[in-house]
């Protein structure tokens, strides 16, 4: 096992990306400690898996180096993610986003883990200047969310290099499945689906590269122990994107629907979108040796697969289990 008996940290670990990268830690019989405020991530998610769960905001310095001090892997996710909310409340993306990987990074210093997986966002680069995106890309970070993980991601490097921390950044590109927190793109279409054929939607024009949630996990595993990339940026991608009405016709499909038609919901607009992703995956080939082996047909009908046996509900549409802002994409 990759894994084995070996102490593992994942933030945010009680969320989407985060309870799959737990589920498969556990996995791979590694001792695993969850830290999360559950602000988004669910308990649930959870459920059946061994893993010490701590309760706690990555801004409390004193709590975060009580729960770094004896972790030998670090899987950095805890994050404010969902960009329409750092509209609201940019102040609190930034602190959590920013000084809190700084916390994180400043304890983890102080006891040595052997290595130190950010994960950081393709939003960082911006709307594509070309394609595919490599790590090169310039950086052009289009919301307060975005600014919060490329100020994170420049926290990880300068601390990399003054202060000999083994790190790594990784950049997945827009991640999809069962499970999801937030109501993205993939999650809402499947949602107003099932509700009829009479969609509401904000910007159309955009396209992404998505890759299935169990891919996106897989990079993280190889990353904890490529040594190889400590000090790398690696982005996480397929390589391929999809427009918003390709994705409509391909769950419209799935889910049997012949005829809908889409309106454009002006409240589901972002003030300065990002309107195409696509990444290039040729360094995490080359270095951590990982492919997607999921493609998006058949990782869009394992998502739509949950959401039909799990009541035809997301957690975020169930008032009880989530407090977020959930009126746009």
């Amino acid at each position: 096992m990759l894994y084995e008996d070996m102490r593992c940290l994942v933030t945010g670990g009680a969320g989407f990306i985060g309870s799959e990268l737990v589920k498969q830690l556990v996995q791979n019989r590694a001792e695993v400690t969850v830290l999360d405020d559950f602000s988004s991530g669910l308990r649930e998610n959870l459920r059946g898996l061994r893993a010490i769960v701590m309760y706690g905001d990555i801004r409390d310095e004193d709590f975060v180096r009580k729960v770094v001090h004896d972790q030998e892997v670090i899987f950095h996710l805890a994050a404010r993610p969902f960009i329409p909310s750092c509209y609201l409340r940019p102040k609190e993306f930034f602190e959590i986003n920013a000084v809190g990987t700084l916390n994180l990074l400043l304890a983890a210093r102080d006891y040595d883990p052997e290595i130190f997986v950010n994960v950081s966002s393709s939003e960082v680069y911006g709307t594509a200047q070309y394609v595919p995106m490599d790590e090169k890309h310039p950086t052009f970070p289009h919301s307060t969310y975005a600014v919060s993980k490329l100020a994170a991601d420049r926290l990880c490097y300068t601390i990399f290099k003054e202060q000999n921390l083994p790190i790594v950044i990784v950049r997945p590109f827009n991640t999809y499945g069962p499970k999801e927190t937030h109501p993205y793109i993939v999650p809402t279409i499947i949602s107003q689906f099932a509700k009829g054929n009479r969609l509401k939607l904000g910007n159309l024009s955009t396209s992404r590269d998505l890759t299935f949630v169990s891919d996106t996990v897989n990079a993280l595993l190889l990353a904890g122990k490529a040594k190889n990339a400590i000090g790398e940026t690696i982005n996480i991608g397929t390589e391929k994107d999809v427009s918003i009405k390709e994705l409509l016709e391909l769950i419209a499909k799935i889910m049997n629907i012949e005829e809908y038609e889409v309106e454009l919901d002006p409240r589901k607009l972002r003030p300065h979108d990002v309107e195409k992703l696509v990444a290039s995956n040729k360094k995490a080939k080359e270095i951590l040796a990982w492919m997607p082996k999921t493609s998006l047909q058949e990782g869009l009908k394992k998502t739509v697969d949950w959401f039909m046996s799990n009541n035809r509900q997301w957690p975020w549409e169930l008032s009880y289990l989530y407090n977020g802002d959930n009126e746009e994409l």
